[in-house]
């Protein structure tokens, strides 16, 4: 289907792995014709580039050092910026339908208040119960509106998105300051209360989904959920528009509980200690300024972050 509006597609990589074929074939696949399609590789040594699948992509090369989760979708950007939407998917993100992306930035044109739309994500093909439960929690199968206004009854999750697969009016983007250097993660987040805290929605777009899901070990959820408190003790201007996350926690805590006792009652245990290993991380890293510089090294998931300063 051919679109006025001029979109441009971009891909961080870094050694995509075996599921790389099948997020390319659902690229190539997708209903809508894309202005640029732009990869931006930070040195992977495997056959990311040299797959047949990206003839087409404009390929950016970053040395793999210099990786910085909104600074470098930013650069894309700015080095690609002639389109009205800005696509982003993550090389693990294979799209579940060839209408996906079409359907995701419709709401674009339906809604001129939408500064940024993301897609439902349904668990890989295989997935085991702990990250299909995640999905399932986390991105609603009704497509839901989002503004300002709504943070006083969804608090945190008024803000939740992800740039798996996401898309951006560039009006909005522009608005909102485009994507954040130096943050350990959340870019999305970051950008989507910007445009909120400005008059912008967001929705998340059941009908436009993508499997994108991980099986993290203990360890790796730790590590994670440090890194997310973090995130949320170097912006504390999110806790004061929109909310603290403890509440969610429990929340989602009772609902893994549930889901497991109607699909597997045997993965209760394995879901108690992955919950406490959380809840611990995500504590760890809300006082991370207080701990020392090799410990919080250890803790992260994203070890080169404390080698600069923040």
């Amino acid at each position: 289907m051919e679109h006025t509006v001029k979109v441009n597609l971009y891909i961080p990589t870094l050694n995509a792995g075996t599921l790389w074929q099948d997020v390319l074939e659902g690229i190539n696949s997708q209903t809508v014709t894309f202005q640029k399609m732009i990869i931006i590789d930070s040195g992977s040594t495997d056959e990311t580039l040299s797959n047949p699948n990206i003839r087409g992509f404009e390929i950016l090369k970053i040395d793999k050092n210099d990786f910085d989760h909104g600074g470098t979708r930013q650069m894309a950007v700015e080095t690609f910026p002639e389109a009205d939407i800005y696509v982003f998917l993550t090389q693990d993100a294979i799209l579940a339908h060839p209408e996906a992306i079409e359907n995701l930035i419709k709401h674009f044109e339906s809604n001129p208040e939408l500064g940024m739309v993301y897609g439902r994500q349904l668990p890989h093909v295989g997935a085991k119960e702990l990250e299909a439960h995640a999905r399932l929690f986390n991105y609603p199968a009704q497509t839901q509106i989002r503004s300002l206004k709504d943070a006083g009854k969804y608090g945190i999750k008024t803000i939740s998105c992800s740039n798996s697969f996401a898309a951006y009016r560039r009006t909005a983007f522009e608005q909102a300051g485009g994507f954040p250097s130096g943050s350990i993660l959340g870019e999305d987040v970051i950008i989507a209360g910007q445009m909120l805290l400005k008059g912008w929605k967001k929705a998340s777009v059941a009908d436009a989904p993508v499997h994108h899901s991980h099986d993290y070990t203990l360890k790796e959820e730790f590590k994670r959920y440090f890194d997310i408190g973090v995130f949320h003790a170097d912006n504390k201007w999110i806790f004061d528009h929109f909310g603290r996350a403890e509440s969610e926690g429990m929340k989602y805590l009772k609902s893994e509980i549930t889901y497991l006792a109607k699909n597997n009652p045997l993965m209760l245990p394995k879901s108690g200690l992955s919950l406490l290993a959380k809840w611990l991380g995500y504590n760890a890293g809300l006082l991370h300024d207080r701990l020392p510089l090799g410990v919080n090294k250890s803790f992260s998931m994203h070890r080169r972050f404390w080698n600069f300063p923040n």
